[in-house]
């Protein structure tokens, strides 16, 4: 399996994006069933160069996030990243993952802080872990042998009460820990992440790559729900026409596809390297988006 920041590279060779999908671990024995008959080879079909799957709230998933990994890259031979937060984890515990992670042949470990386990409101460090994601970038660089990538905000982190140009600059920061990457979260207005990067490369002279996360909407109520935990703005004409569509599931899965389909459009248009879609565990939407790009 490869590095991620090797594939972006080779990629950018080639004049061509590198398309990855988030998923997340399954529930239940038929979830992950339709995950591996039915997702995985509908995705797989428009030749994705990467994956990932995250890590539970409050590292809830540990072992199914490895598990399914490895199962992803042994079944269909396509890399495939672990997130990985610090989540109610010590030092030796966070080694004992990556040793597990290395074992497994997982290369490329997302590094995140994580949210607080659930029934929880507030962050609080464990007596020997880490406190901010940056320390878990320099601990995975320390330890050697993965590939490490970061979560980046391109309105800013919701908990920042700083400002954005404040959490960016901390991204920078933990960047330098040895960061190969950054993939963004969900946002729904270009200019947004255009301002976000510019400020990167120009303010703060990072070159990293940097990976817009994509989500093509399934519906108004979801949105609202994602965009109220993470923060993100959903700019008016997009509200309005949601709330037009109302409850009709096959108009909001449509126009979801249309939306993200121009959203990627522009992006690709302005040179970013790769597209990072949360697909929800689901194949129709981010096919049919990558399809309409003919890549």
């Amino acid at each position: 399996m490869e590095l991620i920041r090797d594939i972006h590279a080779r990629r950018r060779r080639e004049s061509r994006p590198a398309i990855s999908f988030e998923f997340f671990p399954p529930k239940t024995d038929e979830g992950e069933r339709n995950l591996f008959e039915k997702t995985l080879p509908a995705l797989m079909a428009i030749r994705p160069d990467y994956s990932s799957v995250t890590y539970g709230a409050g590292g809830s998933t540990r072992d199914k996030t490895l598990s399914i990994v490895e199962r992803i890259q042994r079944e269909q031979r396509l890399t495939c990243m672990a997130h990985l937060t610090c989540v109610g984890s010590t030092r030796d515990m966070l080694q004992n993952v990556l040793d597990d992670a290395a074992r497994r042949g997982i290369r490329n470990i997302l590094a995140l802080r994580g949210d607080p386990p659930p029934g929880t409101h507030e962050w609080v460090k464990v007596e020997g872990g880490f406190e901010y994601s940056w320390e878990l970038v320099r601990f995975i660089r320390e330890v050697g042998g993965f590939g490490i990538g970061v979560a980046g905000f391109p309105e800013g982190h919701i908990a920042c009460v700083e400002g954005r140009e404040v959490d960016w600059q901390r991204l920078k920061f933990k960047v330098d820990q040895g960061a190969d990457f950054i993939i963004t979260q969900l946002f729904f207005d270009n200019a947004d992440f255009f301002r976000f990067t510019d400020h990167l490369r120009n303010q703060l002279g990072s070159q990293v790559t940097v990976i817009p996360g994509i989500l093509p909407v399934l519906s108004g109520s979801q949105l609202k729900k994602f965009t109220t935990l993470c923060g993100a703005r959903i700019p008016e004409p997009m509200l309005r026409r949601l709330n037009e569509i109302g409850d009709d599931e096959e108009a909001a899965i449509a126009y979801g596809i249309e939306y993200a389909a121009a959203q990627c459009r522009e992006l690709l248009d302005r040179g970013v390297t790769g597209l990072h879609f949360y697909c929800l565990n689901k194949a129709r939407s981010t096919v049919e988006v990558v399809s309409r790009l003919a890549l």
